[in-house]
């Protein structure tokens, strides 16, 4: 889906262009996960739709509506991260407490295909993110924020830049403001 949109992406741009009026790129957020949900006609009389309900719904919905905050197009649940781990170059992105939820959920970055997952970069990116989430929940902000540096500088095409932003800003309000001494390193959505 993502490339049959970059390719009408393409198309539009040049349209746009020929036309003479200003292009405004299709973007989309993908959320996917595994789990149990129940799916079918659901309703009454006044409604009925064909729908689909539960935990692993709601957390797919909520990981398509975070895909612009980490700066990746498709962003999975961990049992949906298990099950591609050998055909995707998967990054683990957080550690979030999902609103109506009572334990929190590893999530992942789908950052290409299985090609991508292989490349000496994509693995030199993936080891700095591990570092950088590990001294980040054990509270070494200051490891953390050497690790994104050393990110940053190894990034040349900027694929990480959003993730780097947003852990950067946590950890300087964490500066300021420490989690409570219970904190497990899990951050709470408060956004759809």
């Amino acid at each position: 889906m993502l490339e049959r949109i970059e390719g009408l992406n393409e198309v539009r741009q040049l349209e746009a262009k020929e036309g003479g009026h200003p292009y405004i790129p299709i973007n989309v957020g993908v959320g996917l996960n595994t789990g149990t949900c129940v799916v079918g006609n659901m309703g009454s009389d006044l409604r009925f739709d064909y729908s689909v309900l539960g935990d692993s719904v709601n957390l797919a919905s909520r990981l398509e509506g975070q895909s612009k905050e980490y700066g990746f197009p498709i962003i999975v649940g961990s049992n949906t991260a298990l099950a591609v781990k050998d055909k995707f170059a998967i990054l683990e992105l957080d550690f979030i407490m999902v609103k109506g939820k009572k334990e929190p959920e590893v999530i992942y970055a789908i950052a290409g295909r299985e090609d991508t997952a292989h490349s000496g970069r994509f693995q030199r990116l993936r080891n700095l993110t591990i570092e950088m989430l590990a001294c980040y929940r054990s509270r070494d902000w200051q490891g953390a924020l050497e690790a994104i540096e050393r990110g940053r500088k190894t990034d040349d095409a900027g694929a990480l830049e959003l993730l780097y932003n947003l852990y950067e800003a946590r950890i300087r309000g964490y500066q300021k403001n420490p989690p409570p001494e219970d904190w497990n390193g899990a951050f709470a959505l408060l956004t759809k």
